[in-house]
């Protein structure tokens, strides 16, 4: 059958769960492609939470995280059934520039979202973009860079970093999202650099209050710092709880 593209204009959409992020009923299916990526998904992701989605390849992490940003399905296209609400507003009712000073995405090739050489260069072409003032962009950029502790690297290459991420995340920070959302962050990263990256994302979280929500296959890493896991197979949301209520799930259910 042929499916109307629809921007629900004429209804009024209301998420019927508290949650800066709330998913309810979401089954997404790629153009193309058979069989669902996501079936029947309910979540709500609280102001706050240090939120880890996990599951083995092909379990719907990226698309479900694709769907909490609002580029599914506006971007990716597809059919949604169902509805996903980040900050509020229906993802079929806002533009995804519109949803993306709510949520920021860090997608898990960092480096394609680095576009210029240096940390306060990179930062200011964020900015710019979204039309700030000169005044507005070095004020902006000099909070950002406190936050995750980069003070007085505006000179330093972007390459000097370690693989970048902190930057990518200042240059997020920047324009002061509500959630900020990781695609798989440390896939490129050694050890060291992964305990590294979730300190500061940990303690952004526990400082400023930023709500994190990140798919992530290294759990040892994100312990000390998750309140929630969601585990994922198949298209299907498993277990959901604390670390411990969804380890002991997939424990007792050899799963994953």
């Amino acid at each position: 059958d042929d499916v109307e593209d629809s921007n629900h204009s004429q209804l009024i959409l209301q998420q019927s769960q508290p949650g800066v992020i709330s998913i309810e009923h979401l089954s997404y299916t790629y153009p193309g492609m058979e069989g669902e990526a996501l079936h029947d998904i309910n979540l709500a992701v609280e102001k706050g939470d240090f939120l880890v989605v996990t599951g083995a390849n092909g379990a719907g992490k990226t698309s479900l995280l694709m769907a909490m940003a609002g580029a599914v399905p506006q971007y990716y296209g597809g059919t949604m059934k169902g509805m996903v609400f980040p900050g509020g507003k229906a993802v079929t009712q806002a533009s995804i520039s519109d949803l993306a000073s709510k949520v920021g995405v860090i997608l898990s090739d960092y480096s394609a979202q680095i576009v210029t050489l240096t940390v306060g260069e990179e930062m200011a072409f964020t900015l710019e973009n979204h039309g700030y003032s000169p005044e507005e962009i070095k004020k902006r950029s000099k909070e950002a860079l406190a936050k995750v502790r980069l003070t007085g690297l505006e000179k330093r290459e972007v390459s000097t970093l370690s693989g970048g991420q902190r930057q990518v995340v200042a240059a997020v920070l920047a324009e002061e999202p509500e959630v900020l959302i990781f695609d798989e962050p440390t896939s490129a990263m050694d050890p060291e650099g992964i305990s590294e990256f979730y300190e500061m994302v940990g303690r952004l979280n526990r400082e400023n209050g930023l709500t994190v929500v990140v798919a992530e296959h290294h759990l040892e890493a994100v312990l000390p710092y998750a309140n929630r896991f969601v585990l994922l197979d198949r298209g299907h949301l498993l277990s959901e709880g604390t670390p411990e209520q969804v380890m002991k799930f997939m424990m007792s259910h050899q799963v994953y």
